[in-house]
């Protein structure tokens, strides 16, 4: 199984940055499609930001222009740069990856914890 442990999260003023940072870890041959999800209390589950393995990137509308994903394959791990953070934006935000394992076929996917951003002054 992989597993993904993610690290940033925390306390940040309105108008201050964070960086999310998501390193996978176990039996992987290669990591398709990565992305950050959030979960607000009332809301439901929202893709914030996914980028494949070729690149491409989208956005929740939303998050345009002050987030941005990337990614190092070299190490397995995906970041979510936020700027310009708001409020609204308290949520849990959850890792997920979609990978390939040696010697078969067929996507997996794996869910990390969870980090906590709260944007409040």
């Amino acid at each position: 199984q992989v597993q993904l442990v993610e690290s940033g999260g925390g306390l940040v003023q309105p108008g201050g940055s964070l960086r999310l940072s998501c390193a996978a870890s176990g039996s992987i041959f290669s990591i398709g499609a990565m992305g950050w999800y959030r979960q607000a209390p009332g809301k439901q589950r929202e893709l914030v930001a996914a980028i494949q393995s070729g690149g491409r990137t989208n956005y929740a509308d939303s998050v345009k222009g002050r987030f941005t994903i990337a990614r190092d394959n070299a190490k397995n791990t995906v970041y979510l740069q936020m700027n310009s953070l708001q409020p609204e934006a308290t949520a849990v935000y959850v890792c997920n990856v979609y990978y390939r394992k040696r010697y078969s076929t067929g996507e997996y996917t794996s869910w990390g914890q969870g980090t906590q951003v709260t944007v409040s002054s």
